[in-house]
């Protein structure tokens, strides 16, 4: 009995790190915290891209290809899992673009889509003012001015000033590593993968 309780522990340990996040959760957020390195410009444009496994040019990107490239370092290829998704629940999305179908090449970058992917199929988390119900690897959705969605993932790494919790994304100059939790309206809150 002794042996099993000891494995029980060593597997807890293994499977959760000190602050009870995922290994998976704390892996995403190093994931990301590795974009920060590449220097992107914002570009929202539509892209043709390959399936499965496709990407923007490297230099390029928006919010949700800082999402994207930190899933697929792990082995997630966000694009195929929505746009199989969509494929059979096309109607569960919205429909802000007039398209009939879904369209590999730009339904996993918008971020409405991502929000109502992470609603299906991952953990919804609690939205608070607090900063410790935000941990590494969480993924957080923001309504800016004008109704504009963003995303970014939840980093590894605290701010010195705040003590709260970095966030990787990109608004406009790049993948970064910023101090923005609470600048904008969070709209939602989830952690999705192993």
């Amino acid at each position: 009995m002794r042996f099993v309780i000891i494995c029980a522990i060593f597997f807890a340990a293994v499977v959760l790190n000190v602050s009870g996040q995922s290994n998976f959760a704390c892996r995403l957020a190093d994931s990301a915290l590795t974009l920060t390195k590449q220097r992107v410009t914002y570009d929202p444009g539509y892209f043709i891209l390959s399936y499965p496994n496709g990407d923007v040019p490297a230099d390029k990107g928006v919010c949700t290809d800082v999402v994207i490239r930190a899933y697929r370092k792990l082995g997630i290829d966000l694009q195929k899992v929505i746009h199989e998704d969509m494929l059979t629940n096309f109607d569960m999305y919205p429909a802000f673009w007039g398209l009939t179908r879904p369209d590999k090449n730009i339904d996993h970058r918008r971020v409405p889509n991502l929000m109502v992917f992470f609603e299906r199929h991952g953990s919804m988390k609690s939205i608070s003012g607090k900063p410790e119900d935000y941990n590494p690897g969480d993924i957080v959705f923001w309504n800016l001015e004008r109704g504009i969605k963003h995303v970014g993932i939840v980093a590894g790494l605290k701010s010195a000033d705040s003590g709260r919790y970095l966030i990787i994304h990109n608004i406009g100059t790049g993948q970064v590593l910023e101090d923005i939790l609470f600048k904008f309206e969070i709209i939602g809150h989830y952690q999705y993968g192993n």
